[in-house]
């Protein structure tokens, strides 16, 4: 398996991967399925803010998962910190995909000079929450009933990886 940039021909197996995950769970709390284009954006909007969208490249099975981060705010104050999405195709599930992802994001973020990256995770999702931690990802704080879908109150569990140990923060980083 090889992790690498995103392109524009990865758009279709990104897009299965984005859309039964919106149909089959609550690890994206959006209910409405998107089309190629939606997720085209999505991508050039990620890479001419000079942010990774990387995929799980596994030959011959395909593109296997995918992740990406972007900012956590819009307020400059926020420009230290990201939030991340990692999606694993369902059949590849609980095979290292995920973690290598989510290692790989982790090494981009410290590259550009990050300093915190956050994950917002459904609650009683506890195969994320502990993928998570084994990374040193630490729970920092839980939203009750914030969301909705599937017709049940979904709680929010938000997990912080500090990247680095700066006592002051870099202000030209942008």
């Amino acid at each position: 398996m090889q992790i690498r940039d995103a392109q524009p021909g990865d758009i279709d197996a990104i897009l299965a991967i984005y859309n039964a995950a919106v149909t089959q769970s609550t690890a994206i709390w959006n209910e409405t399925p998107v089309d190629a284009a939606n997720r085209l954006a999505w991508l050039a909007q990620r890479q001419e803010a000079n942010y990774p969208v990387i995929v799980a490249d596994a030959g011959a099975r395909g593109i296997v998962g995918y992740a990406s981060f972007g900012d956590w705010r819009a307020f400059e104050g926020y420009r230290h910190t990201v939030e991340h999405s990692v999606y694993v195709r369902a059949d590849q599930r609980g095979a290292g995909i995920g973690k290598a992802l989510l290692g790989d994001l982790i090494e981009r973020a410290r590259d550009l000079g990050k300093h915190v990256m956050i994950a917002g995770i459904e609650a009683r999702n506890v195969a994320s929450i502990k993928l998570h931690e084994q990374l040193g990802f630490k729970q920092v704080g839980l939203l009750p009933e914030v969301g909705t879908k599937f017709g049940q109150w979904l709680d929010l569990a938000f997990l912080q990886l500090t990247l680095d140990q700066r006592s002051i923060p870099d202000l030209t980083v942008a």
